[in-house]
């Protein structure tokens, strides 16, 4: 157990790198925040959590515990562990409650979705959340695009002749 990190992880660090090569400056394992989230990004006003499969419980039912293809329970001691993923589903839950009473957005990044082959699309998918959550906080009209192309249509171009 003692060789268990708590703080600048693989998956962490992947996501560090990821999120820099995208533009987004951040601040790591802030101690006023609930959680000690991995990553805080303050001009976004999220918090990044990088999650173990293991230790979160990423996809185990709670109520049966049967293992899934990411997380897998040890056979030995079976009771502890239970008990103990338990306990950090409850307070991961609770500390995002508190994170979003105070007017934070939370972002879970889980181990299994940096692996190689989902990376990209995963380090993609955060900086379009980060994006978005910049939009809306911000109070920036956004149009759908269905909307704009059917605005565009109806108004003559600037080549055309009006007879």
């Amino acid at each position: 157990m003692a060789a268990i990190r708590s703080k600048n992880t693989k998956p962490e660090m992947i996501v560090r790198h990821g999120l820099w090569k995208r533009g987004f400056r951040y601040r790591l394992n802030h101690k006023r925040l609930p959680g000690h989230p991995d990553l805080v990004l303050r001009k976004y006003r999220t918090c990044i959590f990088v999650n173990g499969c293991f230790w979160h419980g990423h996809l185990v039912d709670m109520k049966v515990f049967e293992n899934s293809e990411c997380c897998k329970i040890p056979k030995t001691n079976r009771d502890f562990w239970v008990a103990k993923i338990r306990r950090n589903k409850e307070r991961d839950r609770e500390e995002q409650r508190t994170l979003a009473s105070m007017g934070w957005h939370c972002i879970i990044v889980w181990e299994c979705e940096l692996k190689p082959s989902k990376r990209e699309e995963t380090l993609d998918s955060i900086a379009f959340t980060l994006n978005h959550i910049w939009l809306q906080d911000h109070g920036a009209k956004t149009t759908p695009y269905l909307q704009l192309e059917e605005e565009n249509m109806q108004m003559p171009m600037a080549a055309e002749s009006e007879v």
